[in-house]
């Protein structure tokens, strides 16, 4: 019966979740619209910071709680997700052109964060208060970056059918505060009902935070992303995921440090290079002809199968 009931609050969790961060993007990018700010910047931006807040929000309730491994876990887990997983489903539903400066800079730029918070956490097991302000330096050198090519402009999105271009500011800023409450509410009874879980069944709060606690904090990204591919909007597809793995790594984790030590233990080490190599994948499949096909997709979704069975392993 405890178990059901932590099924239950989790699923609730995972719904608060992912309705609160449709209801942020959805406000947020259409207030970034408003303002003529390009679909890649959106994409890279609003879309990816609105889609990690989830991860936000359950790895800083769990470092304040003592799980420090799932906030971890929960960041490298769901990174290695967003590209092999996500990004591999929504190749296969529509093949995806990938922007120059995301194969020029991006890409590489989340493989040496990756690499970054491997060493700082490999350094002495933990991501402390020090940690926490070099990756919000580095945060803050990528923000400044997306400034620079926000002025660089770029095409608008087009109006698509069945959109609302005339919502009023006070919706979307409604939108944006509603979003943003039932994103922490969520937070806090997933965080809740995986710890609780991981009691009963014996599991490491590591296993927990890569598996369970990443695909249901992933699960924005994924709505977010194939809806992007469907729709031909495949610069907010691409460069959400790239901004996601970016503000996850920056933003949550640097953030979640400032607050409280976040654990790092010697295992996720595997789990870290699994993320660079997804990462290093994902730039090899798209460096020639700037797109990721069909085949891209099965060699991700296939990456993906290999390092599920090696953490059930």
């Amino acid at each position: 019966m405890a178990v059901v009931m932590q099924l239950v609050l989790l699923a609730v969790g995972f719904v608060l979740l992912v309705k609160g961060a449709d209801w942020f993007v959805e406000g947020a990018s259409k207030l970034a619209e408003k303002f003529g700010i390009p679909q890649l910047v959106i994409g890279l931006t609003i879309v990816a910071m609105g889609t990690s807040l989830p991860e936000a929000a359950v790895s800083v309730s769990a470092a304040l709680k003592g799980s420090a491994e799932i906030t971890i876990g929960n960041i490298v887990g769901s990174n290695i997700l967003n590209v092999l997983l996500i990004l591999g489903i929504t190749s296969l539903i529509k093949p995806i052109a990938v922007q120059k400066s995301t194969v020029r800079y991006e890409i590489p730029f989340v493989v040496a964060m990756t690499a970054l918070l491997m060493g700082l956490g490999l350094t002495d097991n933990v991501v402390g208060w020090t940690d926490g302000l070099i990756l919000w330096a580095f945060m803050i050198c990528y923000l400044l970056y997306l400034l620079r090519m926000a002025k660089q402009g770029g095409d608008m999105p087009e109006e698509l059918p069945g959109e609302d271009r005339e919502m009023p500011v006070w919706k979307m800023l409604l939108l944006i505060v509603l979003g943003g409450v039932m994103i922490v509410a969520g937070s806090d009874v997933a965080v809740d009902a995986a710890t609780e879980l991981a009691r009963i069944f014996g599991m490491s709060e590591r296993l927990i935070g890569l598996t369970i606690v990443a695909f249901g904090t992933s699960l924005p990204e994924l709505v977010t992303s194939a809806t992007a591919a469907v729709k031909g909007k495949a610069d907010i597809a691409v460069g959400n995921i790239v901004g996601s793995n970016i503000f996850n790594i920056l933003f949550v984790v640097g953030t979640s440090a400032l607050i409280t030590p976040v654990s790092y233990v010697s295992a996720f080490l595997v789990d870290s290079v699994a993320c660079i190599v997804a990462a290093v994948l994902l730039w090899v499949l798209v460096f020639r002809k700037h797109r990721l096909g069909r085949f891209g997709g099965v060699c991700l979704l296939a990456g993906y199968a290999a390092y599920f069975v090696y953490l059930i392993g």
